[in-house]
């Protein structure tokens, strides 16, 4: 996989940084995004290069789309072409009532979660198109389909980066570029780190397998998305929910 470039999108931790290690031992080279702790981003980075691997740390804030184009442009100049994507950058925007979720809120996360998901899909595109091949994978949550727990505002962004999943695939199957999403359950990641012992418990009995999904169980799925074993799968929303 010496030209196979992958951007990971908020891939200093959870779900990204996970997926980041798989597929840097998987031969891809890979561009770790990450906004704020440039800390955690190298850490990834040194692991994968510890094992064999290539990666780099960049920096771009997803909410904005000067960023995003700045950090297409710089992966062209530095490494090549990008040829997958994985859209995991994301905020829930914190648990809260109907009442509570103002407009200010919903555009903080949807300028994360939907936006900027366009805009990484929209330049990434723009070059897959020109070498006629590329994966994205986009991370969306099964909140999208229950509508979650006070969580609704993240579940709309889900459902949205749902439809455009769909939408993407149909419009870019003649190019040869495949869109699919994983939809994760409740995942044992830093999200969770907070929580009492007793809302541990109590998720822990509500899920069938009797436990949280590990980060590494999603990224496997990303990376069996990305690679050529799923070159027939496109338009796909792959559950990792532990039958939940």
């Amino acid at each position: 996989m010496k030209n196979e470039i992958v951007l990971v999108t908020g891939a200093s931790r959870g779900i990204g940084a996970s997926t980041a290690l798989l597929l840097g031992s998987r031969g891809y080279f890979v561009c770790v995004n990450y906004h704020e702790n440039a800390e955690l981003a190298q850490n990834v980075v040194d692991k994968i290069v510890a094992d064999g691997g290539r990666a780099v740390p960049l920096r771009a804030d997803i909410r904005k789309e000067k960023y995003i184009v700045s950090l297409f442009k710089r992966i062209d100049k530095d490494y090549g072409i990008v040829t997958a994507l994985v859209n995991n950058a994301g905020d829930n925007g914190g648990l809260l009532d109907c009442e509570e979720i103002s407009v200010d809120i919903l555009k903080s996360v949807f300028a994360l979660n939907v936006f900027g998901v366009f805009t990484c899909i929209k330049e990434a595109v723009k070059r897959m198109k020109k070498i006629r091949r590329g994966s994205i994978v986009n991370i969306s949550s099964e909140s999208a389909i229950f509508g979650g727990n006070r969580l609704t505002h993240y579940a709309a962004s889900k459902a949205a980066i749902n439809a455009a999943t769909k939408g993407f695939a149909r419009e870019l199957a003649p190019f040869n570029i495949r869109v699919n999403a994983v939809s994760p359950g409740i995942i044992d990641t830093d999200a969770h780190k907070d929580i009492s012992q007793k809302r541990r418990q109590m998720l822990k009995h509500s899920l069938p397998m009797g436990r949280m999904g590990k980060p590494e169980e999603v990224a496997k799925t990303i990376a069996w998305l990305l690679s050529d074993d799923a070159s027939y799968v496109s338009g796909s929303i792959i559950s990792v929910s532990g039958a939940r």
